[in-house]
């Protein structure tokens, strides 16, 4: 399968309740992941702006950070995160993040099934 960048669907959308919207690319869709994950994409958060915090059950949500910085959200606990910085979150823990920087945070989010 090959998709070219331009042909990816895009919204800016409020996410979990967070601040502002948050824009996101789908990378594939759920037919893509031949029913082992509901969601494959590229999120920009802008500054002030956030996913709010919500849980996973019967999944995991994997972040990877590609660029900026942001405040992960890990079952309270705040940790700040970097470019190359992988989170991960599922068996029903809670998580959010947030971008308190001056900058643009980019990550490529994943979501698999149990």
């Amino acid at each position: 399968m090959y998709t070219r960048s331009g042909d990816c669907p895009t919204r800016d959308i409020c996410i979990q309740n967070g601040k502002g919207l948050v824009h996101i690319k789908d990378l594939t869709d759920k037919e893509g992941l031949y029913g082992h994950g509901r969601m494959f994409a590229h999120v920009t958060i802008q500054p002030g702006c956030s996913i709010g915090d919500h849980p996973h059950v019967h999944e995991t949500e994997f972040y990877y950070i590609l660029q900026g910085e942001g405040v992960f959200n890990d079952n309270g606990t705040e940790v700040p995160v970097h470019a190359g910085d992988i989170c991960a979150t599922g068996f029903g823990e809670v998580h959010g993040m947030e971008n308190r920087s001056g900058a643009p945070l980019e990550l490529i989010a994943l979501i698999v099934l149990e």
